[in-house]
């Protein structure tokens, strides 16, 4: 990745483009809100967005840490974007699964969202792709907010859209949109609070005055709602309740997209925060790590996959699943080293092909039966086996089976657990493991074992529009559960760029 990937006017501008583009995209979509043209612009910026995180990427294997003004105002009094080598991992991931995910919304998006409102769907889609890069590039706190913010809109807009199959869809939007707003006033109220202490919004800067101000009671403060404003957006346990039916009653494209980027975005903001911005060697950071984060991590990982086991619908099934692995997340994190870091983002990059190919496989089942429902996927193996059998290696990739991207995650988590001597966390790795197994195995022993139903008949056959995604996750789930040294060499170079020299491991 030593080479640039854009022409040399681009690459000048390749941070702030993956954000401007898309988001002008959305105006121009709701200008012309015609369906088809609408699904060529989407998938022409995302591809646009992953032509420029590849770039992004280079530039920071390169040179360590981009730095881009905007306005000619120079940092810290102007809006800097920062890119280092955990940034421009998460932009690199959403605008891969945004181009996965574009593939596949054209098929599906036409069976789920009347043709009139297709356009200004696809608007809404961007606003959100476009936030969600804002969100991961800014290297300014308050427009940090102002990102979440614009992503957050678009995401309620999208999951609202699903009231054409399913009217519960306009209640699940709106109790996100509820938590979401509280998860934002606590997250802005802390930026005020470090900007009382430290007079600038720049995180560089605020990382820069807060090491010499230990103690100081409005920094902590600061953390305190930071840590809960945006534990809310990642759905850390017990933060976690808009998402269950976000997921459930969203269109599935939605789901798909949200489950591999949105919650990923907001874990990383809590890294940068926690690692960067603040000073992980403070005893206040260090306490709410043990006491705080990894209590939570442990608490969700367990009761979210106890939760998932007692589920009659798949979709709400894996949601709550998400959330179990929210917390194999923030269990590395709170391991405070770099070790743990690297773990939690491995997982982070893991989880997205498994959930990705998950989701998908059930839009396909969505697509061709119209099912959703544990108990309608009697018979499905033998009548859609190609997607039984992508929905069963996401699955197993789940569980953490060897040779899928599951059990790479799982195992440098036990290392990382182990390095620290923290046998319990071991314990709980495997247990809720254990839990995993019981709610996958569910639904594949319906799904194969059990014979169809007499009288069910096919609805339409899978496009290849949304097989071709789903196998391409499927296939990366095994290849770098395999050839894992790429995801790691990633996770890595994301962990110390976050956790920084300072900080050990």
């Amino acid at each position: 990745m030593d080479a640039s990937f854009l022409p040399a006017a681009l690459a000048a501008h390749a941070p702030v483009l993956g954000v401007v583009v898309p988001l002008f995209m959305a105006a121009v979509l709701v200008a012309v809100p015609n369906g088809r043209f609408a699904w060529g612009v989407v998938l022409a910026s995302t591809v646009f967005a992953l032509f420029i995180a590849f770039e992004l990427v280079a530039q920071t294997r390169l040179s360590g840490v981009v730095s881009y003004q905007l306005g000619g105002w120079a940092p810290p009094h102007g809006i800097e974007f920062r890119i280092d080598e955990l940034n421009s991992v998460i932009v690199l991931l959403i605008g891969a699964m945004g181009v996965l995910s574009a593939i596949f919304a054209l098929p599906s998006v036409a069976d789920e969202i009347s043709p009139g409102k297709r356009g200004l769907f696809y608007a809404a889609f961007l606003v959100c792709f476009s936030g969600l890069n804002g969100v991961a590039l800014t290297g300014d706190a308050f427009n940090l907010f102002v990102f979440l913010e614009i992503s957050s809109l678009g995401t309620y807009a999208l999951v609202a859209m699903g009231h054409q199959n399913d009217r519960q869809a306009l209640t699940a939007s709106f109790n996100y949109l509820v938590m979401g707003t509280i998860g934002a006033t606590f997250f802005v109220i802390g930026v005020g609070f470090l900007y009382m202490a430290t007079g600038t919004l720049n995180m560089a800067d605020i990382a820069r005055i807060v090491v010499d101000m230990p103690g100081n009671r409005v920094v902590e403060i600061a953390f305190a709602f930071i840590l809960v404003g945006v534990g809310l957006k990642a759905a850390l346990f017990p933060l976690h309740l808009w998402l269950p039916s976000a997921y459930s009653f969203a269109p599935n494209f939605v789901t798909v997209f949200l489950a591999t980027t949105a919650t990923k975005v907001a874990f990383y903001v809590i890294i940068r925060f926690m690692f960067d911005v603040f000073d992980p060697q403070s005893a206040f950071v260090m306490m709410s790590l043990t006491w705080v984060v990894m209590p939570l991590a442990i608490a969700g990982m367990i009761l979210a996959s106890a939760q998932a086991i007692f589920q009659t619908d798949a979709r709400r099934l894996l949601a709550y699943s998400s959330v179990a692995q929210v917390g194999y997340m923030m269990l590395g994190l709170g391991m405070g080293t770099a070790i743990g870091v690297s773990a939690g983002v491995l997982h982070l990059l893991n989880h997205a092909l498994m959930k990705g190919a998950l989701f998908m496989a059930l839009g396909a089942f969505a697509y061709s039966y119209g099912v959703r429902r544990i108990s309608d996927f009697r018979g499905l193996g033998q009548a859609l086996p190609g997607v039984a059998a992508a929905f069963t290696i996401g699955a197993l990739s789940l569980i953490g089976v060897p040779f899928t991207v599951g059990f790479v995650s799982k195992f440098y988590l036990v290392q990382a657990a182990l390095a620290n001597g923290w046998w319990w966390a071991v314990a709980a790795i495997v247990f809720s493991s254990v839990l995993a197994v019981f709610y996958v195995y569910r639904i594949l022993v319906v799904m194969w074992v059990h014979p169809a139903p007499e009288g069910r008949e096919r609805i339409r056959p899978v496009p290849l529009m949304i097989l071709v995604p789903l196998w391409i996750l499927v296939a990366a789930n095994i290849y770098f559960g395999v050839h894992a040294d790429f995801m790691v060499d990633l996770a890595n170079a994301a962990a110390q760029a976050a956790i920084n020299a300072e900080a050990g491991s």
